[in-house]
């Protein structure tokens, strides 16, 4: 069996224009990054750094190890090239194996026979694996562990990366109930971490479906490891050690602090999504650091000391729904001017949100969600 490298070359991913905020986080944790690429940030580290990085970040949507680079430009070279590279340190035996491929301006162009080809090396190498469907895994054998392969071909350089993660680093364990449109964690904790808010002045969600906002905001003030309550793919990997994962795992909850230093308050006028909101809040561990109210925007009430409005407004993205986001956003907008020392945040996907609100918004970033392109804007 091979033995895991003290120095992998890593990569997190996250969504297009998180990759500053990925890069702040990995700074954080001493985990220098080496490039910030579209689509994500390289960085080195050994295997309990896979663990951190895993553990830790916020934005980030997935953590890989970059097993290899080499040039292909035949199949036969590319399973040749396949089949010397360390799989058996990061695949377990007996495992699925999907193989996830993408092709660019190279002579190797079909990416089911590019899967195909690295599938035939992993099986070489590791003894009982098996490929799984791509698109599902109903098929797949009871309790056998999952595994992710990554190939980027692009102008005959072939990158070969082993997930990490599993499932996408949004899912938290917490969110098993949502409200309608409900928006990831990750791009919650972006919001957030966007406007570089003290968590010591008190943050309004006024829009807070199934809370998800508010809940990340509860985990970055008390200092809370997003990962804590889920399971990971290295922890199938030869030579993981579950004891020295839970001692990581246990230190970070045992320096978390007690309580979230600010009063953070959450609202939405529908009462299935404050339900929702307040249990995804109790399996968060967060439920007593956020009060929700079930209340429209028009009797939100904010706290005296200055703070934050961070919030997921209607995008009207359907003609129908379009006066109702107009009509949610003027009274964002009068509620902000009624109290001119708090200032906000939004995710939108309306660019007249400086005409609907009567206010004048910056631009903190862009990405998307489900699909749809956004903005994270500012006022003031």
């Amino acid at each position: 069996m091979s033995a895991v490298s003290s120095a992998l070359e890593l990569f997190a991913i996250c969504a297009p224009g998180l990759e500053r905020l990925v890069a702040g986080e990995l700074e954080a944790l001493s985990l220098a990054p080496q490039a910030v690429e579209a689509g994500g940030v390289s960085f080195r580290g050994g295997v309990e750094d896979v663990w951190r990085a895993n553990l830790w970040l916020r934005t980030a949507s997935r953590v890989v190890v970059r097993l290899g680079a080499f040039r292909a430009r035949a199949l036969g070279e590319l399973e040749r090239r396949a089949r010397s590279l360390p799989w058996d340190a990061y695949l377990p035996p007996g495992c699925v194996v999907r193989v996830r491929a993408t092709a660019h301006k190279s002579r190797l162009y079909h990416t089911t026979a590019i899967a195909e080809r690295v599938a035939g090396a992993i099986a070489a190498r590791v003894p009982g694996a098996s490929v799984g469907d791509a698109a599902s895994a109903d098929a797949d054998p009871p309790n056998a562990p999952a595994a992710l392969v990554i190939v980027r071909v692009a102008h005959d350089a072939c990158l070969v990366s082993a997930d990490s993660s599993g499932e996408l680093l949004h899912r938290r364990g917490y969110r098993l109930r949502t409200a309608k449109a409900p928006m990831r964690e990750t791009l919650a904790a972006a919001m957030v971490l966007a406007t570089r808010w003290d968590e010591r002045s008190p943050l309004v969600d006024p829009f807070c479906g199934s809370g998800t906002i508010a809940i990340e905001a509860a985990l970055i003030a008390r200092r809370l490891p997003p990962g804590a309550r889920r399971r990971f793919a290295f922890e199938s990997w030869p030579g993981f050690s579950a004891p020295r994962w839970r001692r990581l795992v246990d230190a970070a909850l045992r320096a978390a602090s007690p309580a979230a230093p600010a009063a953070i308050h959450a609202s939405d006028r529908d009462a299935g999504a404050i339900g929702a909101a307040r249990d995804n809040a109790d399996r968060a561990g967060v439920a007593g650091d956020i009060s929700f109210a079930q209340q429209p925007l028009a009797s939100v009430t904010l706290p005296r000391d200055p703070g934050w409005i961070i919030t997921n407004p209607p995008y009207g993205i359907r003609v129908s729904d379009r006066g109702g986001a107009r009509d949610a956003l003027a009274a964002l907008g009068r509620l902000l001017r009624s109290a001119p020392h708090w200032r906000a945040a939004v995710m939108t996907a309306d660019r007249s949100l400086g005409a609907a609100t009567g206010l004048a918004w910056r631009r903190l970033l862009e990405t998307s969600n489900g699909g749809i392109p956004v903005a994270i804007a500012a006022y003031p």
